[in-house]
């Protein structure tokens, strides 16, 4: 599905130019926004990927120093610890009357963009849940975007989400670091997961790079079985089995692996908790 048309192109400008920054630039272009500045800090590297960038999308290129601001919407797509400071340095740079501020935390509300509000701006956090590296290109079309702030701004940012193809959704601004946390144990733990499982690989004989081909399949088809359904649906193995010989034996393997160990045995008392395990109580005396 094509992401819809927007009915009212929003004169757009973005702070950063990483892998955020880039997939939202390229959004907003596709979806009739224009992209009017791409602005860096000011430094070689960042100057460089915003040049970049802004080829791309046919935008110039400034610095906080030296950028207009002369748009609807600047949206900031920089680290969670340099949004209060960038919104403080932009903030007397021009009239910020009738115009919109958004940073794209998924941890911090829009209170971090407090001195452009006080600049006469309306502020909003709108924080996209997906995952974004250099080594792959997401779309934003069907991704979920968490949204905050002043009701007016709301509004404007509401319409630019959609426009893209994302969904937007209300999240009050105290809840942010639990939706945040509910991120990272989305993404982020996950990879830890694998990677775990690719040092495991390693003691029954694997490389990493094997590890990851022969995991692939059933990775895909847990994940999937897990959002088709639930996870209670989706569990198996020893633990749903109850099979408490197998679990001695990865015990056993585990022995001179701490970090492992640990992680096992954590993952273990969670399944015990929420999924369907048997022999439940020899189990938890297995684990201690």
């Amino acid at each position: 599905m094509t992401p819809a048309t927007t009915k009212r192109s929003i004169d757009t400008t973005i702070i950063g130019a990483g892998t955020l920054a880039t997939a939202l630039a390229m959004a907003l272009r596709r979806s009739g926004h224009r992209v009017v500045e791409i602005v860096a800090r000011n430094n070689a590297q960042s100057i460089s990927r915003a040049r970049k960038l802004a080829k791309r999308v046919d935008a110039r290129v400034g610095t906080l120093l030296e950028a207009q601001f002369s748009t609807k919407a600047t949206w900031i797509c920089v680290p969670d610890d340099a949004i209060f400071d960038v919104a403080g340095q932009i903030a007397t740079r021009g009239d910020w009357t009738r115009k919109i501020a958004i940073h794209s935390s998924g941890a911090l509300g829009s209170e971090a963009l407090v001195p452009l509000k006080t600049a006469g701006a309306g502020i909003a956090s709108a924080h996209p849940l997906m995952t974004f590296v250099r080594s792959s290109k997401p779309e934003l079309e069907g991704v979920p975007f968490a949204l905050e702030g002043d009701r007016n701004a709301l509004v404007t940012v509401s319409m630019m989400v959609r426009s893209l193809g994302g969904k937007p959704f209300r999240i009050p601004a105290e809840l942010k670091p639990a939706y945040h946390l509910f991120g990272f144990f989305s993404s982020p733990a996950l990879v830890a997961l694998i990677a775990a499982a690719q040092r495991v690989g390693e003691l029954a004989g694997f490389d990493p790079g094997t590890s990851r081909q022969l995991m692939d399949s059933i990775v895909r088809q847990t994940t999937d079985n897990c959002l088709v359904s639930t996870p209670q649906h989706a569990f198996s193995g020893p633990l749903r089995r109850g099979d408490i010989a197998t679990l001695r034996k990865h015990l056993e393997v585990l022995k001179e692996q701490p970090e492992l160990l640990r992680l096992y045995k954590a993952l273990t008392s969670i399944a015990l908790q929420y999924l369907p395990v048997t022999n439940h109580d020899a189990v938890k005396k297995l684990i201690g």
